[in-house]
């Protein structure tokens, strides 16, 4: 069975950001839509996330670290607080009970009228071994009855404010309108699956599953920077040199930024907290300046910037 922190190469002990962190790295790698001609590529991206829809999420994530699904995202029998055995952990497994004698009658001491597994393991523990032989029996059932289909694979555009916000996408997957919830702080490229909703079984089996790739739609103004997004703002020689206050666009609203005097072009000014906010985080908003030169003709300008004489260096070599 694949370990889910080999494929996204990092420890147990590695934090939500990480996790993400490494899932962006490798999606961008392995991305369908960069590796048009290797099928390997393809295989590796569907892998990496299957591993981030479950370490990428809070609940499931505690789940498989506890052993209670495996890296397909499924139960592994009775759940967490069980040991190997079965019974919860630190719990006398025989209880109160006592030990029946079974009837002189049977060489068997399992025969019937024989050994009793109630009075020995409590009075819940036949239905416990009935319902895990079932679950055991309807996972053969499925293994054997038929092959699973085919996964299958589609890219839907969102924009960019819906990925900066979060939103819900209805989507048809396979003639079926599906609503598909596009988190906060989605990135380019990133895949959500939907368990079931892939190509139906030729013979009886399971579906295979659906994998969604995100492509964000480009914004006028705004670029996404991680949790940060960035606003390119052109300001006047004169803003530049003495500085001013100018209203600027941010996600929640128009807010006043302070441009300090003699600012450059490329300077970069941070606005907090006015980026978007995922489930753990807040980003801000980075504008960074661009100075914009007048397009007539101005001759007291010409004769103020001729008398400066103030050369910045140039340090090319």
């Amino acid at each position: 069975m694949k370990n889910l922190y080999d494929v996204l190469g990092v420890a147990k002990s590695a934090s939500d950001a990480e996790v993400k962190s490494a899932y962006r790295k490798l999606a961008r790698k392995y991305h369908p839509d960069l590796n048009k001609d290797d099928k390997n590529a393809a295989e590796k991206f569907k892998e990496i996330s299957c591993a981030y829809d479950i370490l990428g999420d809070k609940e499931k994530r505690k789940k498989y670290d506890n052993g209670e699904i495996d890296s397909d995202g499924k139960p592994t029998g009775f759940g967490a607080g069980f040991g190997a055995s079965g019974f919860k952990q630190g719990e006398n497994p025989f209880g109160g009970a006592t030990y029946r004698t079974y009837s002189n009658a049977s060489s068997n001491p399992f025969s019937d009228g024989g050994f009793d597994f109630s009075s020995f393991f409590g009075d819940d523990i036949m239905s416990a071994f009935k319902s895990s032989a079932g679950a055991k029996a309807k996972a053969r059932s499925n293994h054997f009855g038929g092959t699973k289909g085919l996964d299958q694979t589609m890219t839907i555009d969102v924009d960019f404010l819906d990925v900066a916000k979060g939103a819900t996408k209805v989507i048809n997957a396979n003639g079926k309108r599906v609503s598909l919830k596009i988190p906060a702080g989605t990135v380019e490229g990133q895949s959500f699956r939907l368990k079931g909703m892939g190509e139906a079984s030729i013979d009886g089996g399971e579906n295979g599953d659906l994998f969604v790739n995100v492509h964000i739609l480009p914004h006028r103004y705004f670029k996404i920077d991680g949790l940060n997004i960035v606003l390119e703002l052109p300001i006047s020689m004169k803003e530049a040199v003495l500085g001013a206050k100018v209203m600027v666009p941010t996600l929640s609203g128009a807010v006043k930024l302070t441009i300090p005097p003699y600012s450059s072009s490329g300077e970069k000014l941070r606005i907090k907290g006015k980026g978007i906010k995922s489930a753990s985080n807040l980003g801000d908003e980075i504008v960074v300046l661009k100075i914009v030169a007048p397009k007539r003709k101005n001759k007291v300008l010409e004769q103020v910037l001729s008398e400066m004489g103030d050369t910045p260096d140039r340090m090319f070599s």
